[in-house]
């Protein structure tokens, strides 16, 4: 990355520097772009934006899968002053009409598959311009703007570049606001890459981890983006041998699909220096780097990118790494609003304390990092109490300030009368030989108001669920907390994943044990006793045991 570029405030400026540039910026499918002509299409494009959205507010909806339109759209709202908003094409009906209207968006560029979905729904604005472009008349709508001089606009580091919806595990999505210059931020930042560095992005680019740590920091490096449609985990290190890619990112499940595919002896076979791989289990990013040889990390961001944990070498490797330079990041107790205390671990790596150690964690000057949620004052609110920025996350640190992830705000439990959250408990069950991934949580309690704990584990293909020998495993675990031990094991093919591929608990919450389908599901009738195959009878056991302590209703929440 040239140092110059430091300087370079917004979006539009980092794009204007590649106009000269005949290095290869993207590739797709067989096809390829030098930055010169990457840049010369987005200036089609503003011209195109400017035209759809004259007026505030200036946004035009995205719903398209990885192609090169959409880095266009991204690069024309830079040069344009307009902002794009990054549509879900995985949600559906109301709820994708409802984001689309909840960003106030004039326009929708989509193609005519995804135009399916939206056709007949109330889009608000945006209704009497929704685009096509693998329709034949889009090439004609474009074709006006080639001919003209670029625009004549500058926009500021203030001036909003996208809305990005999160990713809705945890509720409704909500529309981050990124600016221009927060992009820029983004883009001239840690990750350093130059010319030379080719870039595989399969994440879905209407979500910050390929923005953050592909799209923008190429535009910076004038580094080449190799676009991929869909992530596809056959796929993946074939076009990364392809392509010659010096560096991926992946988010959630991802890593665990591609470990999924069957080892052969060109595993090694590629240029990546190291892979960015947030929310994969511990025993993926080790089994990554010794099937593949290079090193993968975890860290810590978010669609809010208010606080940003880098991993670093000799970390434990479930930690998610130190705060990057200049901010104030402590695990605080949301009741007292007082730091926690630093965790503590005993011989065989047991949190002893997690009571006192676990809290939200908490960016006590990245409020301003924090540009805020578009329509949301609600959600701002909660965000920024005190002039704090809250980010919903439960984490601990050690007294090494290495910080370790412990869950959602929604994943704290409480069995009987000991608290502790759900991460811990999952990367001591990732270990199950067999285990592809697991996801814990707290389902009510026949007795008291406190919870019990529900594991729901996806199995590697062809391994079947021995709970017995489960039982063994659990007994082994010398970090295994008195009260993890699962009451309730579902057994998935697949556990449920949003579209960036984090594990969906929302889900399997309401199911519980209740609406498993045709899923295998086990229980202690106490909390004692070996898991056992749950059937119809034992249900109905469970049922007159909340009627008989007066907890029936909280079945029907």
């Amino acid at each position: 990355m040239p140092p110059e570029n430091a300087a370079l405030g917004t979006i539009a400026a980092l794009i204007r520097s590649r106009a000269g540039d005949d290095h290869v910026g993207l590739r797709f499918e067989g096809a390829s772009w030098t930055w010169a002509e990457v840049v010369v299409e987005m200036e089609v494009r503003a011209a195109l934006l400017a035209e759809l959205a004259p007026d505030d507010p200036r946004h035009v909806g995205v719903m398209l899968e990885n192609v090169p339109e959409f880095l266009f759209m991204i690069g024309g709202a830079a040069l344009s002053g307009r902002a794009v908003v990054g549509i879900n094409p995985t949600r559906r009906g109301e709820e994708l009409a409802r984001d689309i209207r909840h960003a106030d968006c004039r326009a929708v560029i989509t193609d005519r598959e995804h135009a399916q979905l939206i056709d007949g729904l109330d889009l608000g604005a945006a209704a009497r311009q929704v685009i096509a472009i693998d329709d034949p008349s889009y090439a004609d709508r474009l074709a006006p703007h080639r001919d003209a001089p670029p625009l004549d606009v500058e926009p500021t580091a203030d001036d909003l570049l996208m809305l990005i919806f999160t990713s809705g595990s945890t509720g409704a999505p909500k529309a981050v606001r990124m600016s221009q210059g927060r992009a820029a931020r983004a883009a001239t930042g840690a990750m350093g890459f130059g010319p030379d560095d080719v870039l595989y992005c399969s994440m879905p680019v209407f979500h910050g981890n390929a923005l953050m740590s592909m799209v923008f920091p190429a535009f910076a490096g004038g580094s080449t983006l190799v676009f991929k449609c869909k992530f596809s985990a056959s796929g993946f290190l074939p076009d990364l041998r392809d392509h010659g890619c010096t560096f991926t990112s992946t988010i959630g499940r991802a890593l665990a699909y591609v470990l999924a595919t069957p080892p052969t002896d060109r595993d090694r076979e590629h240029l990546l220096k190291f892979v960015l791989a947030p929310e994969s289990s511990t025993a993926d990013l080790k089994a990554f780097k010794q099937r593949f040889g290079v090193p993968a990390f975890g860290g810590y961001g978010s669609s809010e990118n208010a606080i940003v944990m880098i991993p670093a070498p000799g970390q434990p490797p479930e930690a998610l790494g130190s705060p990057a330079p200049g901010l104030d990041i402590a695990i605080i107790d949301p009741d007292t609003q007082a730091e926690c205390e630093r965790a503590r671990f005993d011989d065989d790596g047991k949190l002893v304390n997690a009571d006192a150690a676990i809290g939200e964690l908490v960016g006590r000057n990245a409020g301003e990092r924090f540009e805020g949620y578009y329509n949301n004052d609600q959600a701002n609110a909660e965000r920024t109490r005190g002039g704090w920025y809250w980010s919903g996350d439960l984490a601990y640190r050690d007294n090494n300030d290495v910080f370790y992830f412990a869950g959602r705000n929604a994943d704290w439990l409480r069995v009987d009368g000991e608290n502790f959250a759900a991460a811990p408990v999952e990367r001591v069950l990732q270990r199950f030989d067999g285990v592809a991934g697991v996801a814990a949580f707290g389902v009510p309690d026949d007795r008291t108001i406190d919870d019990q704990l529900m594991a729901v584990i996806e199995l590697n293909g062809g391994a079947s669920f021995d709970p017995a020998g489960f039982d063994a495993f659990l007994a082994e675990q010398r970090d295994l907390g008195t009260k993890w031990a699962p009451r309730y094991v579902r057994v998935v093919e697949a556990l449920p994943v949003t579209a960036t591929n984090k594990i969906d608990k929302a889900p399997l919450r309401r199911a519980r044990w209740t609406d498993t389908g045709d899923d295998l599901v086990y229980w202690r009738p106490e909390r004692r006793d070996p898991l056992r195959p749950m059937d119809d009878a034992d249900r109905a056991e469970i049922r007159r045991r909340f009627e008989s302590n007066d907890r029936a209703e909280v079945l029907q929440r």
